[in-house]
């Protein structure tokens, strides 16, 4: 095994920022964008790949075809209409939407098109009941500078957000339709050549161009990065999707640089190889295994799947070879294997092991008629499957020993690790879009565009200090975060401390979330209904903590229960004095020998009754005034 260094690979990045826009309609229909997990609409599709306009099919939408799965989509009225279920043609092209994303284009230097075409560009995973995503090229070229460093845009498409993912059950993957159509900008640069750590820094510096718009949605979600990875000998570039967090994208390139190396290393190996694969390579052997002390084969013999063995003479040790640490032929093989929605994969250098035993090997070796040179897989899958996945095994080792690096799409793992999607689409899968006639964009849209480019994120920093008395910190954690609308709507409807607004947004609930608090159990409804009753005086600035934990905990969805929960209620002033009095003359000792020097200890004393119920500064008042006459009149 080789140790791994990037400096040496010629890593060429390029980034895809997709942004949903901040509209009150979605792009092609009047539905607000309302995120739910409420539906009384239910229904389902099968969806198939078709051929282009040009008589294609696109090899995305074939591959995907072949995983048989059901669609079942899930509505609600209020954020969703016949438009998202495919059974009524799009409306017109929602005038905010193009305004913005015009605004975005100017912002970035970008030449807009004044004829847009919108186009069908092809989805067969369901997230799309249409079976096509609906896009448009609005402009191409421009720049952003990072650190003194120009960094190009290639292309800006206004497009349809997909739907929300809700799940798989064996062949039926479930989705929310509330997210389907929400207007999004894609923004993709010119690949760059940069150290990792670097790239963390042009995302940042293009989300904060888009951000200083404030016409572009925040939260989780709201923004995803997909990243593209080449090195110089590799001649393939790899999208990789789903990058949620700016500080996955470092991990993301420098693993997907070390995985397309190692399959280069892996490939060359396999050209040293004397291999060829036909069917008779291949044979059922659940009877083989009926016995076999595995869990995982024992389950799908249980389930009535087929157990089949495959062969590959001369390949010993080549599942197993692991150029760099955790890249291996054999994990590619389990990647694949599993986006058939098949458990897993057996293979011969990871064996005897998972209660596959020395006997079950020989058994095995021997009716499938190789030795100790050869390696082969143990598959478990349902009769119908088992071919197709087969040959697509077949089909990938072989395309790693004649090219190399497939051309993959991946998604990001939250480790920084990435994993087989599907196939790479190609030209086939983009056509025009009939049911939307070519949007002229006029000169007067074009100077509106660029009379509202937004100021810079320097000058948005200084606003945010002067408008609100902030420090640069506070600013600029409450501009880079997911609360700086929330924050604006709190600060007006209440007279709060907008530090102390800004303080919690940015640092009370970040903290609860490093703790394994779940943040999305926070509604904004609930933050802003927190702050009024805070102005109120119905809590105390030291219970805001404890009712936010009450409710990300998950023991309270409101504000009102999370008080009863946690019992939050402010003491009158005489219950407040009688319990500080209490308090000392309990702890006298304490006072003789530490003097006023106990007020610590005391308010830590007090705190355990009072904590939530009175604030902080008036029971270390009060402690203090106590403590002075017990020392005066001692």
């Amino acid at each position: 095994m080789s140790e791994f260094s990037i400096d040496e690979l010629g890593v060429k990045v390029g980034l895809e920022i997709h942004q949903q826009l901040a509209t009150n309609k979605k792009l092609f229909c009047n539905c607000p964008p309302i995120d739910t997990d409420e539906y009384s609409i239910k229904f389902q599709r099968k969806l198939r790949a078709a051929k282009s306009e040009l008589g294609e099919y696109d090899p995305a939408a074939l591959f995907e075809k072949s995983k048989s799965k059901t669609i079942m989509y899930f509505a609600n009225p209020e954020s969703s209409c016949l438009v998202e279920q495919d059974e009524e043609p799009p409306h017109e092209l929602d005038e905010d939407a193009k305004k913005i994303s015009l605004v975005i284009a100017s912002a970035l230097q970008s030449k807009i098109f004044r004829e847009i075409y919108p186009m069908r560009k092809t989805v067969v995973d369901g997230s799309n009941t249409t079976g096509f995503q609906r896009t448009m090229l609005i402009s191409q070229g421009g720049s952003f500078n990072v650190d003194n460093k120009k960094i190009g845009i290639q292309s800006i498409c206004l497009e349809e957000d997909a739907a929300k993912i809700l799940g798989e059950e064996g062949s039926i993957k479930k989705y929310g339709l509330e997210r389907l159509g929400v207007p999004l900008v894609e923004i993709a640069t010119e690949p760059f050549e940069v150290k990792p750590h670097e790239i963390k820094k042009i995302a940042l510096a293009l989300g904060r161009i888009l951000r200083s718009t404030k016409k572009v949605k925040r939260g989780l979600g709201s923004i995803r990065q997909d990243v593209n990875v080449s090195i110089k000998d590799g001649n393939v570039v790899i999208e990789v999707k789903g990058v949620q967090q700016l500080d996955q994208l470092e991990k993301v390139v420098e693993y997907e640089a070390k995985r397309q190396h190692g399959l280069l290393k892996i490939s060359k190996k396999l050209q040293g190889i004397d291999w060829t694969h036909d069917n008779k390579d291949r044979k059922d052997v659940t009877d083989l295994f009926k016995k076999c002390k595995s869990k995982i084969i024992q389950n799908a013999i249980n389930k009535n799947q087929k157990i089949f063995g495959i062969s590959f003479r001369n390949m010993a040790d080549m599942f197993g070879y692991s150029p760099y640490e955790g890249i291996r032929l054999g994990k590619e093989v389990a990647e694949l294997v599993r986006f058939f929605g098949i458990g897993g994969v057996f293979h011969s250098d990871e064996l005897p092991n998972y209660g596959v035993e020395n006997k079950d090997i020989n058994d095995l070796k021997e009716t499938l008629e190789i030795n100790d040179n050869d390696g082969f897989l143990i598959l478990a899958a349902p009769d119908e499957k088992m071919e197709v996945v087969i040959d697509q095994i077949v089909l990938r080792i072989e395309y790693i020993r004649n090219e190399g690096i497939p051309i993959d799409t991946r998604l990001a793992t939250q480790s920084g690790e990435t994993k087989f999607l599907r196939p790479r689409p190609g030209a086939a899968r983009m056509y025009p879009e009939t049911d939307i006639p070519p949007i002229i964009i006029s000169k007067t849209e074009l100077s509106n565009a660029i009379e509202n480019i937004p100021k810079s994120w320097d000058d948005s920093i200084k606003e945010l200090q002067t408008k609100y008395q902030l420090n640069l910190q506070l600013s600029e954690q409450l501009f880079d975060s997911n609360y700086f609308e929330l924050f604006e709507n709190v600060v007006v409807k209440t007279k709060v401390n907008p530090t102390f607004v800004a303080s919690v947004l940015c640092s009370t609930i970040t903290n609860l979330e490093r703790n394994g608090l779940d943040s999305k159990l926070l509604k904004d409804e609930e933050i802003t209904k927190t702050f009024q009753f805070l102005e109120e005086g119905k809590i105390t600035k030291e219970s805001v903590e404890i009712i936010f934990e009450n409710i990300m905990n998950g023991k309270s969805q409101t504000i009102e229960e999370a008080m009863k929960n946690a019992s939050i209620e402010a003491v009158d002033e005489s219950e407040l004095e009688r319990i500080c009095y209490q308090v000392v003359e309990n702890n006298q000792e304490i006072i003789k020998n530490q003097k006023e020097r106990a007020i610590g200890p005391l308010m830590g004393i007090a705190m355990k009754e009072l904590r939530g119920k009175a604030s902080g500064e008036t029971i270390n008042k009060l402690l203090l005034k106590n403590i002075k006459n017990k020392l005066e009149n001692n």
